[in-house]
């Protein structure tokens, strides 16, 4: 089904962190890890989150939920003030860096849309590019690129939703849910409660120590000189450019939709495996040439480096492990458990150290990336409790991934009605979509 879109931008401003009469903005710098710039020329992060009410009336909205989003997001910026800064590429320096300097906000697009709230932020399969009004354009030049961009949109009567682009070379999906949380938590506070309590929770309290991530091995080298030497078909690349490569345009032929599993379902498959380790969702297949396929898993290293760093580190700490294996394998019946086995086996290499090989297959993602190969990725995660994310007016209706539609990724979140389960989102072709739906629903009858 598709959505007649009509959106109307209102105003387009600048918010910056608040600093009471005692205290004074400074500046502040942050240098990228390797791990950030292992992400330094990819597409943003998308997500929207979209919020049911029906008092969302223009007075209601522009008199009250505007004014509380907007004096929180203030607040929430003083303690996340990298995320006010942007990223730079100074003449001198050898790597970028991520700067805040005093009048340095973030872009907040204020909209009005008539179109239907309840497809939008249904499950329903509907246009991919349904989703792209939404989204803010994330301000970025050859000599600078913005943190984050933020964009509300009313849908009056129905409801309203927040867009947020969040650049990865920044930020990974822990750190930017945990800065959303956090703006949540400050908007549910009234103005006396923020002066009681002008500190956030300690599990909203970032942590911007960089000394931690350490790199005996110089991979921030290793990903940077990638950077340098990487050649994209048909793009003249300035080497210092901080210019994302060009974005996957949407087809008007690529529709969007949501699949669960339930919490009986999980059990199920992890029941037809032959594996005893719990199966892990947070994993991307890289399609290769010759039939082969990559199977790799997603991890966040935060517990996991040799020491481990701040479980609220802020900024990008992840890394992958891959196998490799026939792509007519997972055809088979037992493909699946295939799957599995092959998931369990990289999970006990994790033991050796999640950097193994991180050298070796980052020049490899990146290579065959831009040499054109089909990656699917995962975006997102079951664990970051999306749903809890209330600014004061209730629970997310939905919490969307639009990047997938430009990323090739799936993305994943816990269920909505905290069932245990999880939320599956897939943009693909029309036909494509038909196909995979009914192999999904007859997939998990027969399983």
């Amino acid at each position: 089904m598709e959505v007649e879109n009509q959106v109307n931008t209102i105003d387009v401003c600048q918010v910056t962190p608040y600093f009471d009469s005692s205290e004074s903005a400074t500046e502040l710098s942050l240098p990228l890890t390797f791990s950030d710039i292992i992400w330094l020329r990819f597409h943003p992060v998308e997500r929207i989150f979209f919020y049911k009410l029906t008092e969302s009336t223009p007075t209601f909205f522009n008199s009250v939920i505007l004014p509380n989003l907007k004096h929180s997001l203030s607040h929430t910026l003083l303690h996340f003030l990298p995320l006010a800064g942007n990223l730079i590429w100074p003449p001198q320096a050898i790597k970028p860096i991520i700067l805040y300097t005093p009048d340095d906000g973030v872009q907040l697009t204020i909209a009005e849309s008539t179109a239907d709230f309840h497809l939008l932020s249904g499950n329903e399969v509907h246009g991919a590019a349904d989703s792209r009004p939404y989204i803010p354009e994330l301000p970025v030049t050859d000599s600078k690129a913005s943190a984050i961009a933020l964009k509300i949109t009313l849908f009056p009567n129905h409801g309203f939703c927040i867009g947020i682009s969040a650049h990865h070379a920044v930020l990974d999906g822990k750190s930017s849910t945990m800065f959303i949380k956090a703006w949540a938590h400050l908007c549910k506070l009234g103005d006396e409660d923020k002066r009681q309590y002008p500190a956030l929770l300690t599990e909203l309290t970032p942590v911007f120590d960089r000394i931690a991530m350490q790199d005996p091995e110089g991979l921030d080298m290793v990903y940077l000189n990638n950077w340098l030497e990487l050649k994209w078909p048909g793009v003249d690349l300035n080497p210092r450019s901080l210019q994302l490569l060009p974005a996957i345009a949407v087809r008007s032929s690529s529709v969007r939709a949501t699949f669960e599993l339930s919490r009986e379902d999980i059990k199920k498959l992890r029941e037809g495996s032959k594996e005893t380790r719990p199966i892990h969702l947070s994993t991307f297949v890289l399609v290769l040439a010759h039939g082969f396929v990559c199977i790799a898993k997603a991890i966040d290293c935060r517990a996991r480096l040799d020491p481990p760093i701040h479980e609220n580190y802020f900024g990008n700490c992840v890394s992958s492990c891959a196998a490799f294996t026939e792509a007519e394998s997972l055809l088979e019946e037992n493909g699946f458990m295939h799957v599995a086995e092959m998931l369990s086996e990289l999970i006990k290499n994790l033991e050796k150290g999640v950097l193994d090989g991180a050298k070796e297959t980052a020049a490899s993602f990146m290579k065959e990336a831009a040499g054109g190969a089909a990656l699917l990725g995962v975006a997102g995660s079951n664990r970051f409790e999306v749903y809890g994310t209330d600014f004061g007016w209730g629970k997310p209706e939905k919490v969307e991934i639009t990047s997938i539609d430009r990323t090739g990724a799936i993305s994943l979140a816990e269920s909505k009605d905290g069932n245990g389960g999880v939320e599956i989102g897939f943009v693909l072709e029309k036909h494509e979509m038909e196909k995979f739906t009914s192999l999904f629903v007859d997939g998990l009858k027969n399983h």
